[in-house]
């Protein structure tokens, strides 16, 4: 016969948790990506119209990117602490969040 362990009702809960946090991550790379697709159409129109040049975004694009990068760098680094990415069960909550969301 044979026999199945008891499995502590915290790890069920932290299984859980880990699942639907991967879930909503998933969910919100995914609209993420979604919106960054609609502001590239957007800029894409405007230069084609004749409204913006190319010139006009890449020196904003540079200048915004100097000062943000390395403030969403920190932010990346602490947030990266409460995340467990190397759970089995957060990346299966993460790519259903991509295909479902």
């Amino acid at each position: 016969m044979i026999t199945i362990p008891d499995i502590p009702k915290s790890e069920i809960v932290y299984a859980i948790v880990t699942f639907l946090l991967g879930l909503l991550i998933g969910y919100l790379v995914k609209n993420i990506v979604k919106i960054g697709v609609v502001i590239l159409a957007i800029i894409i129109l405007l230069v084609v119209a004749g409204v913006i040049s190319p010139h006009t975004i890449l020196s904003f694009v540079q200048s915004t990117a100097s000062t943000a990068i390395p403030e969403a760098e920190k932010y990346a680094n602490e947030a990266i602490t409460y995340i467990p990415y190397n759970s089995l069960i957060f990346i299966i909550g993460f790519v259903l969040g991509l295909i479902k969301g």
